[in-house]
């Protein structure tokens, strides 16, 4: 499963990230590391540096370049002015600069450099700092490998009510990561960040019930649960409990619940739901028999997930080649070409709106 995380509790970041369109802090606990290109800036009106500015107008600053709030969005401003913060000695300026430094944002990323902010936020009374400098120490990115620190760490942000922690332990345990194998207490950490409201805990106890072998299952809680982290905006938690809801569709809200999970998962760039889509399309299952719908469906899963999704698709557009006519294949791949051009970008959370519309706010990273 591929996932990325979000605090609840983190109001300041949240609020500047959910405009700027970025993973927050301690977004990737379990994300493999990895190179991130640098995020290319614009040239804006900067404001002027040889001014004093308190620190309020400083992270004022550096959320307005980095949302494009009455300037052009500048992420290298962005960056300046929340360094400029974090200097004074600013936990939440220290941890943000840390995660643009992590990621490569307004600054050539820098792993060391994350890390001391992220030390200096968390000695400062970060929460979400502890988390942010644990994923550091589980994958020793920027600082030596130490698990045992990062266990410490995660232990330490969950006792202070951080549902991420939680879940991160839970994946710990659950996993076998840096400790020993207990599923027991995995779930049970599950347990403690779903109560704390964390979508990506919230999601891994649902699927616990939903299909996970080995473990009682139990539809009706899991699509609680599921629904509750697709509420949040977390996408896979839309696809799979668009998933749950096609195979028990007793448990859905609505008629077309199921269809709108995983249209939306799909436009968030998750595969899986477009291949689920071409499948319901060509089975004729709660819609219309298609085969037009069911190879497009298909075609954009290609495109999205890759030689993974191209291998489990090989027959399935072979079949479905012979039936279309070759100028509507052509078509259709043109349609899909468009669509994906449009959506190219994996995603881990988007943000419901009004109209229903779809805001992204986090870039999709994995982890195990």
């Amino acid at each position: 499963m591929t996932r990325t995380r979000s605090s609840n509790s983190r109001l300041f970041v949240i609020t500047a990230l959910l405009l700027g369109g970025f993973l927050s802090p301690a977004a990737k606990a379990f994300a493999e590391p990895g190179a991130e290109p640098d995020v290319s800036t614009a040239n804006s009106q900067a404001a002027p540096r040889n001014v004093n500015h308190n620190v309020k107008e400083e992270i004022r600053l550096a959320n307005d370049y980095l949302t494009g709030h009455g300037v052009a969005q500048d992420f290298g401003e962005s960056a300046y002015w929340f360094e400029k913060a974090a200097e004074t000695g600013d936990a939440q300026a220290q941890e943000q600069i840390g995660y643009f430094y992590e990621a490569g944002i307004g600054v050539r990323r820098d792993l060391e450099r994350a890390a001391h902010w992220y030390e200096l936020a968390a000695s400062s009374g970060s929460v979400t700092a502890n988390v942010s400098l644990g994923t550091l120490y589980f994958w020793g990115t920027g600082v030596r490998k130490d698990r045992e620190l990062a266990l410490q760490l995660f232990s330490r942000a969950a006792a202070k009510g951080s549902g991420l922690a939680a879940c991160y332990l839970g994946d710990m345990y659950y996993l076998g990561a840096g400790v020993p194998q207990d599923k027991a207490a995995g779930e049970k950490w599950y347990e403690k960040g779903a109560e704390l409201h964390n979508a990506q805990a919230e999601f891994d106890l649902g699927l616990l019930f939903f299909d996970r072998e080995g473990h009682a299952h139990d539809p009706r809680r899991a699509a609680a649960l599921l629904r509750e982290s697709a509420a949040a905006g977390y996408v896979p938690a839309m696809y799979s409990l668009g998933a749950l809801l096609v195979r028990n569709p007793n448990l859905a809200n609505s008629a077309d619940e199921a269809m709108v999970l995983l249209n939306d998962s799909a436009k968030a760039g998750h595969w899986q739901s477009s291949l689920l889509l071409g499948v319901l399309a060509r089975e004729g299952m709660g819609v219309p028999l298609d085969s037009s719908a069911a190879y497009y469906h298909f075609r954009v899963a290609a495109l999205q997930g890759g030689d993974a999704a191209v291998k489990m698709l090989g027959a399935d557009m072979r079949r479905l080649s012979t039936i279309l006519a070759p100028d509507e294949r052509a078509s259709l791949d043109q349609k899909a070409e468009n669509w994906f051009g449009q959506h190219r970008n994996m995603l881990e959370f988007v943000s419901k709106e009004g109209g229903g519309s779809c805001k992204v706010f986090r870039i999709c990273t994995g982890r195990p």
